[in-house]
């Protein structure tokens, strides 16, 4: 199943915008914030590397790169979250560029960035290869696309809870504490399930450019970090 139109995508996560930090907390148990980190940690980028993070939402992977001095430009399609992505950084005195952009159009020219991340956000465009593409054609020779996404989980036990907690208990709690519709917290399980499974997606990478093309399973396989390399200048 494809993502739905970007104008309904736009449209859920604008609603959602104002409570995305505290609902992502509460919802993931805090597990996000470690998975940030290692992402961080294994593209290893040095201080005035740039970094483009696409889908940035609010702005925490931006945050957790910008904080070890890479130069950071956040980049997201649903414009109402980038205030919020805007006033965190603010708040931390840190100096980030933020742009509206779509990940299948990247307003930025060829070979712009030493790094690309995507997290949780590569599910949601309308024609992911092409948002594939257009992340290989910024980067810089050697540079590096780091992905953070939920893939369809293959394992009885985390499959099982998984699909009880998205399916059931999600969707109630984003309603108890007014997230707006509920709409979002149906889709994600929805988009999970129908998602390509991890080796499609790493095929799709390398059919994109990337090489050296890594899969590591995060959690249980809850989520998955995969990171490409684009190949060195001869």
């Amino acid at each position: 199943m494809a993502a739905p139109p970007g104008s309904e995508v736009q449209a859920m996560f604008a609603e959602i915008a104002p409570r995305y930090d505290f609902l992502n907390r509460m919802l993931s148990f805090g597990i996000d914030r470690r998975w940030r980190r290692r992402m961080r940690r294994r593209l290893a980028l040095r201080p005035g590397q740039e970094l483009l993070d696409l889908c940035c939402g609010t702005g925490d992977v931006a945050l957790e790169f910008a904080r070890e001095g890479v130069r950071v430009h956040g980049a997201d399609f649903t414009q109402p979250m980038l205030p919020f992505a805007r006033g965190k950084a603010d708040a931390a005195g840190l100096d980030l560029h933020w742009t509206t952009a779509d990940a299948q159009h990247l307003p930025f020219e060829d070979a712009s960035f030493d790094a690309v991340t995507i997290a949780f956000g590569i599910r949601n465009v309308e024609d992911p290869q092409l948002g594939l593409r257009e992340c290989r054609r910024v980067l810089r020779p050697g540079g590096q696309l780091a992905v953070l996404e939920f893939f369809p989980i293959r394992s009885r036990v985390w499959g099982a809870l998984f699909r009880f907690y998205f399916h059931r208990v999600l969707p109630l709690l984003a309603k108890v504490v007014r997230a707006g519709r509920t709409g979002a917290y149906r889709y994600l399980p929805e988009s999970v399930e129908a998602f390509a499974q991890p080796e499609e997606f790493r095929g799709w990478m390398e059919q994109a450019g990337f090489v050296a093309v890594k899969d590591e399973a995060l959690t249980g396989g809850v989520a998955r970090l995969v990171i490409g390399q684009v190949p060195e200048a001869p």
